[in-house]
């Protein structure tokens, strides 16, 4: 124990040191002071050395230094402002208590920047417009955003593609209906463009038919429709001010090996449904009703709701059964809407339903685009539209490809070629057009200044005539470059073989 008082007791080398120097300055002082003259005497600073002894306390007499430990909760930061202060409570308390108009520009700013994506749409929906804030919350639910078509904002792209996957979602006679009405006065001013590429039926599936009762070929059109039928949109589209594109494919996806025919069935209740949803929507512009099995008679009921509509432009229901009398009711379409594209692609229209589309065609004023692709028109359905197309003067790009068209109709389109004045884009792709009938084309293309683009990929056309319809295509695209006031629009590769696009 002496040993080790006697150890804790020495004093260290830094005191010593400090000890010397301290003596070698009073010393300096006192030399000072004696050379300047008698000075009066000063009580001594040096303590005297305390006599305790014990802990702390060496052999020497020497104090010992206290050791004492840091507070764990010091720290250098400097103090936050109270404007800090308050922003933090208001981001932490936003959902209970949202404050965001009452601040200043910059305090705003700051406040949502931090907000959380995940609060309520109840909260931020109509109190919240900054770009910002919404491209983080579509960021974070969806990997892949693209804002374009969802005219570059970030907030209608997230109330369209978050209603979107509500409706993919639902379940007839199981999920509750409210759940998408609530969300209407939310994005009501948001929603221009619905896209919906599923719709659920009913848990309950009726029983299948007996063995007896099905055709050899498991026709689905023998199949009882279930007594349930899809989502019906009346109540949502009326509640959409602002919609003009609907899009919409009546079917389910992924699924499996619990395949059934009712997964893929557009019932005729359903059908009249939308029927008068799209009527009663006045701001449609845009339709779209594909891969959902429409044949005549329901093509028939939507298009007798579109009559004399007040803004539609665009109807779509291509990848469906539509046949010569849909094509009639189109017709019919053409000459009390004001629509300006028309796709009947992947149908079965035959030559009765184009020539219907024909007489139509040779009086209308509006339709810029027709598309018949992949239908059986044959050569009686394409020299009516031919016909038609010598008094059209609307029409800009018409898609016959795939249609069974030979010689007598690439005859008739010659004339066409040298008369017409406003077609830019014509395919004739996969056809029988053939060697007599590509001489014909390349002779109308001789008189043609307009013709932009003109596919024979798949048409028996001879190799030399391909080469010289290019030409002439090169010539009017570069014609029209030169007039254009943005000559980058005509940069596109033409679809004729020719100089620019040798593989055809």
């Amino acid at each position: 124990m002496q040993s080790m008082q006697a150890t804790l007791g020495t004093p260290t080398s830094s005191a010593l040191s400090r000890f010397s120097t301290s003596t070698q300055d009073k010393s300096s002082t006192a030399g000072q002071t004696s050379s300047t003259g008698p000075q009066p005497s000063r009580p001594s600073i040096i303590p005297p050395p305390s006599k305790s002894k014990g802990w702390g306390t060496g052999a020497s007499g020497g104090r010992m230094r206290r050791i004492i430990a840091e507070d764990p909760e010091w720290s250098l930061a400097i103090v936050p402002l109270l404007t800090e202060l308050c922003i933090q409570h208001i981001v932490e308390n936003f959902q209970n208590n949202p404050i965001l108009k009452q601040l200043l520009p910059e305090h705003k700013q700051k406040v949502l920047d931090h907000l959380s994506p995940d609060l309520p749409l109840a909260v931020t929906a109509n109190l919240i417009d900054d770009e910002s804030y919404w491209r983080r919350c579509c960021t974070q639910r969806w990997p892949v955003c693209h804002v374009a078509k969802h005219g570059g904002s970030w907030k209608r792209m997230f109330f369209e593609r978050h209603l979107e996957n509500l409706l993919r979602h639902f379940i007839p006679s199981t999920t509750d209906p409210a759940l998408i009405l609530e969300l209407l006065p939310l994005c009501r001013n948001y929603v221009r463009r619905l896209r919906v590429d599923q719709f659920l039926p009913p848990m309950k599936l009726p029983p299948r038919p007996r063995s007896g009762e099905l055709s050899e070929s498991g026709s689905e059109a023998e199949v009882e429709e279930p007594a349930t039928d899809h989502y019906q949109l009346g109540d949502l589209v009326a509640g959409l001010s602002h919609l003009e594109e609907l899009d919409l494919v009546y079917g389910v996806k992924d699924c499996g090996m619990n395949f059934e025919w009712n997964l893929f069935l557009f019932t005729y209740r359903d059908c009249h449904s939308l029927a008068a949803t799209i009527k009663a929507c006045h701001t449609l512009k845009i339709f779209r009703l594909t891969r959902s099995k429409v044949d005549d008679d329901k093509a028939r009921v939507l298009i007798r709701s579109l009559l004399d509509h007040p803004a539609l432009e665009e109807l779509d229901l291509s990848h469906n059964l539509v046949g010569d009398r849909g094509a009639r009711a189109a017709a019919k379409l053409l000459s009390h809407s004001r629509l300006r594209v028309l796709n009947l692609a992947n149908n079965q229209v035959r030559a009765l339903g184009a020539q219907s589309l024909a007489h139509a065609l040779a009086h209308n004023t509006n339709l810029i685009s027709l598309n018949l692709r992949l239908n059986c028109i044959e050569d009686e359905g394409g020299q009516a539209l031919a016909h038609a197309l010598q008094t059209n003067r609307c029409l800009t790009t018409l898609h016959l490809g795939g249609n069974e068209l030979s010689e007598p109709t690439a005859t008739l389109l010659s004339q066409v070629l040298a008369v017409n004045t406003t077609l830019t884009s014509i395919n004739l792709s996969c056809n029988h057009i053939g060697l007599d009938g590509g001489k014909q084309l390349l002779e109308g293309m001789s008189d043609n200044r307009t013709l932009l683009e003109f596919d024979l990929r798949l048409s028996d056309v001879a190799q030399e005539s391909e080469y010289l319809i290019g030409q002439a295509l090169c010539a009017n695209r570069e014609a029209a470059r030169q007039r254009a006031p943005n000559p980058s629009c005509f940069l596109s590769p033409i679809t004729a073989k020719g100089p620019e696009n040798p593989a055809g």
